[in-house]
């Protein structure tokens, strides 16, 4: 069985079409090609038949069955076959030609010698039974009766046809002893392949074919004179169908089951009429048996299938009526622990609004106390959000934000990440300079994964020594285009074509260059989810540009390029020598409150903060502060990774850092003072260590600018 199924698996597989300019017929033809191997299955128990050869086509007749009584009638093995020939080139050639030019005569139209004439009547619902000669491997030929049947889909197409066959050769010699012995005996044989016989008016057999002996198991001979009822597992049943022919002289589609002497049960389907002698006297009842056990097989595997469907579709239903539950039970808790946890903070940020609004004014340590307190509760309330968030990320129903974002502070917090890269494979980046403050409506975090994807990509894909330029231009009526370009080796027309195909990485595979091919692809959707396009150019030999384009949008109360311009005016002493500033990596508001309120006693200092690593190596970069204070712990890299990265850097090498962290275990400090650090103070801080360690800074600042000058 299993062998079986293996090689109508593989019939199934040599159908599929292969051609684009035969695509949708192809698809048609594939579906119908499965459902007649779906068919196929559902008739195992026909086609595992050794006495009957059961060959099943598809609709132009290559054969897609071929049972085991084929290949033992035939001598092929289905191998030899399948998706090779159709049943016309296993058959008498001069017969199939006989045939085609009978038929034609007989329906009063055209018909081809070939397999046409084998299925030509089945074709249009006539049934059809026929003899003809079958031509075996090694040449031998034998006679054979075949019962042709086209098989429909549910629209009643035709998908194919089955030819159920049997070896006529022991029936065409028994046909010879029964034509010499009478013509009634003859005319018995003829009549039908199905088991025959005949019943005198008291109910007894007087005469079998060879269907009726191998039907019961019994031979002709014990056969003949016994009551006919006695071979049913219903007698009385029987007995009622005789007696109703002679009654009322024939009887149609008389269900009954024959019981083998081995037990097997035949269901079939009785057709019986009397026959009379010359004078009109009637001598008898002659029966024949049409055996539709395999049909009910069939019809009940069908059922069981059908069945086995319904139970699964319950199951299908059952299990995602679960899951329903289950993501509405995980919404529920998420529901409720964030009332839960909003209750709580209600009244934390409740009571801490009704002090600071009270008619008793707080000091100004209480007013700070109460500012903590309510940025800290605010925050949480945040938090709490974006779990809420997250369950509808894990559901697949997230959207991603879209608020006004500043291209120019992405464009520089994508810089300080990617300028290493670029620095270390010795390419030159050139930024944009934004003359008007651009916002556009989008994710922030999704604008930042895009141009940083492109970036890198530019950057590894670039020649040694090459270049990348990030340009803008406003595409109206509302939208910008940020274009990346690189002076690679360029894109194909063809590599454009599959450029964002997944794990397509346009024959990089074998290079040194690690990837999987799904960058781009990634990047396409989200540029697609925030509303935008993106697409590219390329010049082989000339390079590449990447570009996306997304709507521009309104800029915020507090545009950001204010902010920069603010931080970038340097009040002056009253000596006319402009401030020092002060660098703060931090990314705890109430840390960066207490050192800015310390800072802020000092007349000839000014402080600058950024919340990140990467953001403090670009300001360390861009603004050149005389001293860097730097926390351990911060979002991306860590402290330590962004002091090696600024002493690293020939710009920013003689800046003196001093690491401000809580962490306070001496094989740590060690290990940080001598990676670099300036000097290594822990949280909570002493402000007269921190005063006193900012001076030396300073003066360290102040001695290597000298050196710098000298």
């Amino acid at each position: 069985m299993l062998e079986r199924k293996s090689t109508m698996s593989e019939a199934r597989n040599t159908l599929i079409p292969g051609g684009n300019s035969a695509e949708v017929s192809g698809i048609t033809e594939l579906k119908r090609q499965e459902t007649l191997l779906m068919t196929g299955a559902l008739q195992n128990a026909i086609f595992n038949s050794a006495n009957f050869s059961s060959i099943a086509t598809d609709a132009k007749g290559v054969i897609q069955i071929f049972n085991v009584g084929a290949e033992r009638m035939l001598g092929y093995v289905a191998a030899d076959v399948l998706n090779r020939i159709t049943p016309a080139d296993i058959s008498d050639p001069q017969e199939v030609i006989a045939r085609a030019a009978a038929l034609s005569v007989e329906l009063s139209t055209p018909i081809a010698p070939g397999f046409e004439a084998l299925v030509f009547k089945a074709s249009r619902g006539i049934e059809d039974i026929y003899e003809l000669t079958y031509i075996r491997k090694d040449g031998s030929r034998f006679p054979a009766v075949v019962s042709v049947t086209a098989l429909r889909d549910a629209q009643d197409a035709i998908i194919g046809y089955l030819l159920i066959g049997t070896d006529n050769t022991a029936r065409k010699q028994a046909d010879d002893k029964l034509r010499e012995a009478s013509q009634y005996s003859r005319s018995l044989i003829e009549a039908s392949l199905d088991p025959l016989v005949t019943i005198s008016s008291e109910g007894k057999i007087t005469d079998v074919n060879a269907g009726s002996v191998k039907v019961t198991g019994v031979p002709r001979e014990k056969l003949i004179g016994t009551d006919f009822s006695n071979y049913f597992t219903e007698p009385d049943k029987a007995r009622e169908g005789y007696l109703e022919a002679f009654s009322k002289g024939s009887v149609t589609d008389y269900p009954l089951t024959i019981r083998h002497e081995d037990g097997r049960l035949t269901d079939v389907l009785y057709n019986a009429s009397v026959y009379k002698d010359t004078e009109g006297r009637v001598l008898g009842v002659f029966a024949a048996a049409r055996d539709i056990t395999a049909r009910k097989r069939v019809e009940a595997e069908r059922a069981q299938l059908d069945q086995a469907l319904q139970d699964r579709n319950a199951e299908l239903e059952a299990a995602k009526s679960l899951a329903e539950k289950a993501n509405l039970a995980k919404s529920d808790f998420l529901s409720s622990m964030s009332h839960e946890l909003r209750t709580p903070l209600n009244a934390i940020l409740g009571f801490a609004q009704l002090i600071e609004s009270g008619t008793q004014t707080p000091t100004p340590a209480q007013q700070r106390n109460l500012e903590h307190i309510l940025k800290a509760g605010w925050y949480l309330l945040e938090l709490i959000n974006e779990i809420l968030d997250l369950a509808l990320i894990e559901s697949g129903k997230a959207t991603l934000s879209h608020e006004p974002v500043a291209l120019a502070e992405v464009m520089l917090e994508c810089r300080a990440m990617v300028d290493p890269q670029a620095q270390k494979r010795g390419i030159v980046m050139t930024y944009p300079h934004f003359e008007l403050p651009y916002f556009v409506s989008a994710d922030r975090t999704r604008v930042k994964q895009v141009l940083i994807n492109l970036l890198f990509n530019a950057i590894k894909y670039n020649k040694p020594e090459g270049t990348v330029t990030v340009d803008y231009q406003p595409i109206p009526p509302g939208s910008i285009r940020i274009n990346v370009r690189d002076t690679g080796k360029g894109l194909t027309a063809e590599q454009l074509l599959q450029l964002f195909q997944p794990f397509n990485r346009l024959g990089k595979e074998t290079s040194a260059e690690e990837g999987t091919g799904i960058g781009l692809v990634v990047t396409k959707r989200l540029v697609e989810l925030m509303g935008g396009s993106i697409g590219a150019d390329s010049i082989v030999g000339a390079g590449s540009v990447f570009w996306f384009e997304l709507s521009l949008t309104t800029a915020p109360l507090l545009a950001i390029h204010e902010a920069e311009h603010a931080a970038l005016s340097l009040p002056q002493l009253s000596n006319g020598a402009p401030r020092r500033t002060v660098l703060y990596v931090e990314d705890n508001p109430a840390n960066l409150e207490l050192v800015e309120q310390l800072i802020a006693r000092r007349e000839d200092l000014r402080l600058l903060s950024a919340a990140d690593g990467n953001l403090g190596i670009e300001f360390a970069r861009v603004y050149q502060p005389a001293a860097i204070l730097m926390d351990i712990n911060l979002p991306g890299i860590n402290g330590l990774e962004a002091m090696k990265i600024l002493r690293a850097d020939p710009s920013t090498a003689h800046i003196p850092i001093i690491a401000l962290s809580a962490n306070a275990v001496p094989n740590d400090i060690q290990k940080a003072l001598k990676a670099g650090f300036f000097d290594y103070l822990t949280k909570p801080i002493k402000v007269n260590q921190f005063m006193d360690t900012l001076d030396m800074a300073l003066k360290a600042s102040d001695s290597a600018g000298k050196k710098e000058l000298a």
